[in-house]
């Protein structure tokens, strides 16, 4: 029997900036989830042209727009539940016992991807300002009904010049 894949694009940490290349990175998404610290209602604005998102807010998000989400969220996407949280230090549950497949987190800016048991956990780095030098990142989740695998996608981007200085 044929099963449908779903495409889940995950981001995080954009910081105000949604970068072409993070747009183009998840293009092919069904579904895209941002894992907080956004910066500004434009990210998210810019990543529905692409596909619906699901969004947290993280610690960064400040304002009556980051104020309308929610600090964690719940995506059932076929038979998986997803697990979306900015900070996973903050994770106050067990993932098994309540039924989840994924738990999709942010804050640290260091992508990763790590099975403990049944429990994927990912966390796609950051897509926004480059930080402690750290690549620019997305994550794919391809969700199938029996199982998921999760990819990170390093982008391809500009390089920060150091400024010289004169003296």
């Amino acid at each position: 029997m044929f099963q449908p894949l779903h495409r889940v694009g995950l981001i995080s940490d954009t910081h105000r900036l949604i970068r072409p290349e993070a747009l183009d990175a998840l293009d092919d998404s069904d579904l895209i989830v941002h894992c907080g610290d956004i910066g500004d209602q434009a990210v998210l604005d810019a990543l529905r042209t692409l596909a619906p998102v699901r969004a947290i807010r993280g610690n960064n998000d400040k304002g009556a727009w980051a104020r309308r989400l929610p600090t964690y969220d719940v995506v059932k996407v076929d038979s998986h539940a997803i697990y979306v949280l900015h900070n996973l230090a903050e994770l106050d549950l067990d993932p098994t016992a309540v039924g989840f497949t994924v738990v999709v987190s942010g804050h640290s800016h260091k992508p990763a991807i790590e099975k403990r048991g049944e429990i994927f956990f990912v966390n796609p780095g950051s897509a926004g300002p480059r930080r402690f030098g750290l690549p620019v990142t997305v994550a794919k989740l391809a969700v199938r009904s029996g199982r998921c695998a999760a990819t990170i996608v390093e982008l391809a981007v500009p390089s920060q010049r150091s400024k010289s200085r004169s003296g």
